[in-house]
């Protein structure tokens, strides 16, 4: 169970003082929206676990009552409890985490392409693999998406366990490791988990900027990260930013962070693209004349991913085609991938690629129709046009169709908390972000 009867007890009680308190001014189908899906899932120390049938509704709850929830908490309860929400979605999916991501072998230091975007990362990497827990302590690194941050937390973790077989090697995404936490919470059995992190030689977290603002697993990974550093154990991180940009994340783990040495992965030079394409020619089997690869690593200088996948598409374009790859053939097989210049960063290309990736049109963003399939896209796009362009929300209202700027600073709020509440809406805004930023 993950809470006591006499807790649950509690929980109705609370209910049913919200639901008379809105009743009373004439609020009930707020009630009926907002805080009657409402569930207890778990209480753990001095958190209320609760959640919600959606992330958004989740949102314009916390906006109109969380103050009231939060206040009405110790009327209840008897104590002040924190309250932490979260989608039905997620609750349902933390139940039954997956086990925390094993190595992947494919990664290796023999098969990382070194150059001077990365050779920095690559060499502190390699040392921390031959001397862990000695040469760099925690080892931050960051960069964007695709440019090889798995791959060298991989071969890390590979490389020790090949020299060290005794060494205990472990390697979790930060959202593996919050649903675990909350797996643990709702089993009753938190130790589980705080045994198995504390109880490794290395421990290697993916993806730290998802931690977000999740209490509970910052509250864990800090005294984690304090008891295997006391005892002289590698911790290794990687993310997408650097620790000091990472504000969701609490100051004394952004400062813990920093204790070591922070390297970055930066975009990957010519020299390195055509030196990865050859080896994932030569991986996959195929003859790639030299022109080819020349083609595509001047017009494509994003990351590794793409790279990677303007070669399988080629591929797979000379297989149906039944032809060999040539350049004529790469103009027309990756015509809509490549070759065309960076477009800026403008309101109208973010609504342009929201709109396409929701299935609607530009219009109906900066139009005035305010329901939800396109109500959630207009206000990822008007967060979008926040953080990457450097418009003031005057001039982004004028975009959306002359909407004033309290209703853009609005629309991006709701995104943000949205993002901090649902793992899943995180990363689908970051890969809309991505999408623009590589159009």
């Amino acid at each position: 169970m993950n809470y006591t009867p006499e807790e649950k007890a509690k929980w109705d009680k609370l209910i049913e003082m919200i639901e008379e308190s809105l009743n009373h001014s004439g609020q009930r189908p707020f009630f009926n929206t907002f805080i009657k899906p409402l569930k207890l899932y778990a209480v753990s120390g001095d958190t209320l676990y609760i959640s919600g049938d959606t992330a958004f509704n989740l949102n314009h709850m916390k906006q109109r009552y969380g103050t009231m929830l939060y206040s009405t908490v110790p009327v209840v309860f008897g104590k002040r409890y924190e309250l932490e929400y979260y989608p039905e979605s997620e609750i349902f999916r933390m139940v039954r985490p997956q086990e925390e991501s094993s190595l992947n072998e494919k990664y290796t230091f023999e098969n990382f392409i070194v150059g001077q975007s990365n050779n920095l990362a690559f060499a502190t990497s390699l040392a921390v693999a031959q001397t862990p827990g000695d040469a760099y302590n925690p080892l931050f690194i960051y960069g964007g998406v695709g440019l090889g941050k798995t791959h060298l937390i991989n071969a890390i973790g590979n490389y020790i366990q090949r020299e060290n077989p005794g060494m205990k090697v472990l390697l979790m995404t930060s959202e593996a490791m919050t649903n675990a936490l909350i797996d643990g919470i709702a089993r009753k059995k938190t130790s589980e988990l705080r045994d198995r992190l504390r109880g490794v030689d290395v421990l290697m977290v993916d993806d730290v900027q998802f931690f977000a603002k999740t209490k509970a697993t910052q509250e864990e990974f800090f005294h984690t990260f304090n008891s295997l550093y006391e005892k002289k154990k590698q911790i290794i991180i990687a993310s997408d930013r650097p620790p000091r940009e990472l504000p969701e994340i609490e100051e004394r783990l952004r400062s813990r962070f920093e204790w070591g040495l922070t390297v970055d992965i930066q975009k990957p030079d010519y020299e390195t693209r055509a030196a990865i394409l050859r080896q994932k020619a030569e991986e996959m089997g195929i003859d790639v004349p030299a022109d080819v690869i020349d083609y595509i690593a001047q017009s494509v200088n994003s990351n590794i991913r793409e790279l990677e996948g303007c070669l399988t598409n080629l591929n797979a374009h000379a297989e149906l085609m039944k032809a060999s790859i040539s350049l004529e053939l790469a103009h027309t097989a990756l015509a809509g991938r490549i070759g065309q210049a960076a477009r800026a960063v403008t309101p109208e290309l973010i609504i342009e690629v929201v709109a396409q990736q929701y299935g609607i049109q530009p219009e109906d963003i900066t139009g005035k129709k305010r329901s939800q399939n396109i109500a959630l896209p207009r206000q990822i796009a008007m967060y979008l046009c926040r953080q990457l362009t450097t418009l003031s929300t005057p001039s982004i209202g004028a975009a959306f169709g002359g909407r004033d700027h309290t209703t853009i600073l609005h629309g991006c709020d709701k995104v943000a908390d949205a993002m901090d509440a649902d793992f899943a809406f995180q990363k689908r805004v970051q890969e809309l972000r991505g999408f623009i930023e590589n159009s």
